[in-house]
């Protein structure tokens, strides 16, 4: 088995593959991320998280990781070296994926949207869009050769939402789900319905005229926190693939192994 580990700006993803027969996502966390947490307890958490589900740790057999926070990159290499005896593969630049970047700075690229293109057109195939709903709203576009040549990145729904209940005085702090209505008749609803169908505005705004540029054939798969609520009011969105960067994680690792 492996231990795929993608590092957000708010949240740690964590999955468990079994290799063998087929490749199979067997078991699947979320940790809050925490800069000021140490290798130790890093390591009680994810130790009692497969505790609970029965999970050996004797049975990872490879650690393989990919972060937009550098800073605690050395505190899970810790981790994965005391408690796993394992050195862990970091995806980052000069990795090597098997997909091209056509960028001007392909270092600027996050990780996770790399690890998002290689699981998504070994999947699907291309032309894509990819519409990753974390603390950014990302669209990353790939080519039907399997590129990837670029993307957009906007505010994300959670921060976007914090930002309002931040500002705004009067305004309360609100629970993210589909309202009943888009006119609403209180300040709840109303709420609700600006940032849900907001979003979902934003996107198909986003992903049509990125559609002009790759091709009305272009496939758009979603993925994040975000997206089962997001991607159910937009009219350009194909199919959500929740767990699409472990997959990522998973194809990277087993294509680096053979080679």
């Amino acid at each position: 088995m492996i231990l795929a580990v993608d590092v957000g700006n708010s949240d740690i993803v964590l999955g468990v593959f079994q290799l063998e027969p087929q490749p199979e996502l067997k078991f699947h966390w979320k940790l809050s991320t925490d800069r000021n947490r140490t290798s130790d307890e890093y390591a009680i958490l994810i130790r009692n998280l497969f505790r609970f589900d029965g999970v050996d740790p004797k049975a990872v057999k490879a650690i393989v990781i990919s972060s937009v926070v550098p800073p605690l990159m050395p505190t899970l290499e810790r981790m994965s070296r005391a408690y796993f005896g394992l050195t862990p593969m970091i995806i980052g630049p000069g990795t090597k994926t098997g997909m091209p970047v056509i960028m001007e700075n392909p270092k600027e690229i996050g990780a996770d949207l790399i690890v998002n293109a290689v699981a998504a057109f070994e999947r699907y195939g291309g032309p894509l869009i990819i519409v990753d709903f974390g603390t950014a709203t990302t669209c990353s576009a790939i080519s039907a050769k399997g590129e990837y040549i670029g993307g957009a990145i906007a505010p994300g729904v959670v921060v976007s939402a914090e930002a309002l209940f931040a500002r705004a005085a009067k305004l309360p702090r609100i629970e993210l789900v589909k309202p009943p209505r888009v006119i609403a008749k209180n300040t709840v609803t109303g709420m609700q319905a600006g940032i849900i169908y907001g979003f979902a505005g934003q996107v198909d705004g986003i992903v049509t005229q990125m559609k002009k540029e790759l091709g009305e054939e272009t496939r758009v798969i979603a993925t994040g926190e975000m997206a089962e609520l997001i991607a159910s009011e937009t009219k350009t969105i194909n199919l959500v693939d929740q767990w699409l960067t472990l997959e990522g994680l998973r194809i990277i690792y087993q294509k680096s192994r053979a080679n």
